[in-house]
């Protein structure tokens, strides 16, 4: 069955889409608008369905957002500030939600945290002051999975470090970026 609705939406609403969520056009608004749309016709869908049961405000939070990684974020786990911003709450709160997802659907987001990983993998810079690479993450979580799985692959490695004079750039030793890439199938250049 095909679904379809129109909803009218002011000027201001619209420019206040822009600029929150940092889209360029009215095209990219209303593609936004539609993946948050399926995601709440998803979590209405479950719910008449009886397919899940909240007894808490923070349960169904927290499916709300592993809905949105489904279905806006293209299957990646979004930074802490993007989640602060949709939700109307701290960084802290957004940071603990993000965890208790990342936890709670372990199984279902694997492929979500994996993708998001590799990103993060893929955006590695060589540091022009040492011999390390330089990773942006802005989602504290997203470091602490990588420690993680350094620490799985071999405890010796030494974990991500967070740069002096930055708040969301860390440096990550070429062994650790190479076994991390060969854990994840991640082209084989050379570091």
């Amino acid at each position: 069955m095909t679904i379809e609705f129109n909803a009218d939406v002011d000027d201001a609403t619209i420019e206040h889409l822009k600029a929150h969520f940092s889209l360029q056009d009215d095209d990219a608004v209303r593609t936004m608008v539609q993946a948050h749309v399926n995601a709440a016709l998803a979590e209405y869908h479950d719910l008449f369905c009886g397919r899940k049961v909240f007894r808490r405000g923070s349960d169904l939070l927290e499916y709300r957002l592993v809905l949105l990684i489904k279905h806006q974020f293209e299957g990646t786990i979004p930074d802490e500030h993007t989640v602060s911003g949709m939700f109307q709450m701290s960084s802290n709160e957004s940071r603990s939600i993000i965890r208790a997802v990342i936890s709670k659907y372990q199984h279902q987001l694997s492929d979500s945290l994996e993708r998001t990983i590799c990103s993060v993998l893929s955006s590695a810079q060589r540091s022009t002051n040492d011999d390390t690479y330089s990773v942006i993450i802005r989602n504290r979580n997203i470091v602490d999975a990588i420690n993680q799985r350094l620490a799985m692959i071999n405890p010796a490695l030494s974990p991500l470090e967070k740069q002096r004079r930055s708040v969301c750039a860390y440096s990550i030793q070429p062994s650790a970026l190479q076994k991390l890439k060969t854990f994840y199938d991640l082209d084989k250049e050379s570091l």
